[in-house]
């Protein structure tokens, strides 16, 4: 492992592990004393210097220093949690002494499949994900499964009910139109999405072969807190859960297929996750492409191509990361303070903020909110840049700002948050 210096609590100090390693350092004689400056946006830069002797092995130095990094709100790709960044950067150049990144492995190498196979590990523990369901590690983001999923479960003519409280529920419904008969059952767009229905009232089709939701709308802010059944007794359930993904504990057996676009709450962007029912798998259309057949990857254990290797490396480091810190419970109790925090500050403003959706259905992951006077939206956001807040600005379809505070926001940013917001009130009210 790499030994770790403590001049700072961001400074890493990384040597090769393996002396007796097969890159001597007479192959690099043309890089003698090589030295690499990256260039940063930070205010200290960073610097990796290589120096190769026969004598001694590969050294790198890096160093960062406690303020360097902003707060950042970003929707997606999003923060993540700095103790799993420094942890990837301890390990990036050699992994665990095997001689190579995990950029460089292959993935059917012994090294990758300890990994993959530690992800899924962890991600069941922390879901509780039970047996009859298969976890899958996809390329193509949450919107290839919007038709990934009609073609693996239903056929052409099948009726299918889509529940649409924002926009991403609404382009799943569109993508399913070319692979099912999917309807509409209730959608929040006249109200400008800011509210969930009551299940009750929903007129669901009896016939239909599942029960689509986007599980948390990353652009409008609403979230559901329970979920429906669907009225077909053997319909199932699906939701796309990209921007709420192991914030909270979930009940994997009442759904289907829960599907998330990891770059929002458990790592960078370029890895999708399935978790699918086994005895979903194997009914696909004759037409769906090989990389959309779940039997593929599910028979491949998400093998069957060259997977997104360090992004599935990465979400397994943030899936051990919030298992150290007490599991989903403890994860949903941190986000609940959070978004808690923010939200008040946001009612209390007198009018100053506001934020359009109903209470009981406000995301704890992705909070909009507007400006009374509209015309400070850019002063705002500008403001806060130099304080080191950044991705306020809220999606351009909707305007106003958006606060993204994700597993990984620590408390600190949005309590930074809160008192910019109130000094900000002061000066314009």
């Amino acid at each position: 492992m790499a030994a770790t210096t403590s001049s700072s609590p961001h400074s890493l100090f990384l040597q090769n592990p393996n002396r007796n390693h097969p890159f001597k350092a007479n192959n690099f004689s043309s890089f003698t004393n090589l030295k690499i400056k990256t260039f940063s946006t930070r205010r200290t830069p960073m610097s990796i210097t290589c120096a190769s002797t026969a004598a001694a092995p590969i050294q790198t130095q890096i160093q960062n220093q406690e303020g360097d990094r902003v707060f950042n709100f970003a929707a997606g790709p999003a923060t993540l949690p700095e103790k799993v960044l420094l942890k990837a950067q301890s390990e990036l150049y050699d992994w665990r002494g095997s001689g190579m990144s995990v950029m460089e492995m292959s993935h059917r190498g012994k090294e990758f499949k300890s990994i993959i196979e530690k992800a899924e590990s962890d991600l069941r523990t922390l879901l509780n994900i039970p047996q009859e369901y298969s976890v899958l590690f996809l390329q193509g983001g949450a919107t290839t499964q919007f038709a990934a999923i009609p073609l693996n479960v239903c056929k052409p003519e099948d009726p299918v009910d889509f529940l649409v409280t924002g926009s991403w529920g609404d382009k799943a419904y569109k993508e399913a139109q070319k692979y099912c008969n999917p309807k509409v059952i209730w959608s929040g767009k006249t109200e400008k999405y800011t509210k969930i229905p009551s299940f009750e009232d929903l007129k669901q089709n009896p016939d239909a072969k599942f029960l689509h939701i986007c599980a948390n709308e990353t652009i409008h802010g609403v979230e559901f807190k329970n979920y429906p059944t669907p009225n077909n007794a053997t319909g199932l359930l699906i939701a796309d859960m990209s921007s709420n993904f192991c914030s909270k504990p979930v009940d994997v057996s009442k759904f289907g297929i829960i599907y998330a676009g990891a770059q929002k709450n458990v790592g960078p962007s370029g890895v999708t996750i399935v978790i699918v029912r086994k005895d979903l798998i194997g009914n696909a259309q004759e037409s769906t492409p090989v990389m959309l057949d779940y039997k593929i990857h599910d028979e491949n254990n998400s093998l069957y191509n060259t997977p997104p290797c360090y992004c599935i490396y990465m979400c397994g480091l943030v899936f051990d990361y919030l298992l150290e810190l007490g599991g989903l419970e403890e994860v949903e109790k941190m986000n609940k303070k959070k978004a808690d925090l923010l939200y008040n500050a946001i009612d209390g403003s007198n009018g100053f903020y506001r934020c359009p959706v109903e209470k009981s259905v406000r995301s704890l992951m992705n909070v909009p909110f507007t400006l009374e006077k509209s015309e400070l939206e850019a002063e705002f956001v500008k403001e806060a840049a130099k304080e080191q807040m950044v991705q306020l600005k809220g999606h351009r379809s909707v305007g106003g700002m958006r606060a993204s505070i994700y597993n990984a926001m620590p408390l600190a940013g949005v309590e930074k948050l809160v008192a910019f917001m109130k000094d900000f009130q002061a000066k314009h009210a």
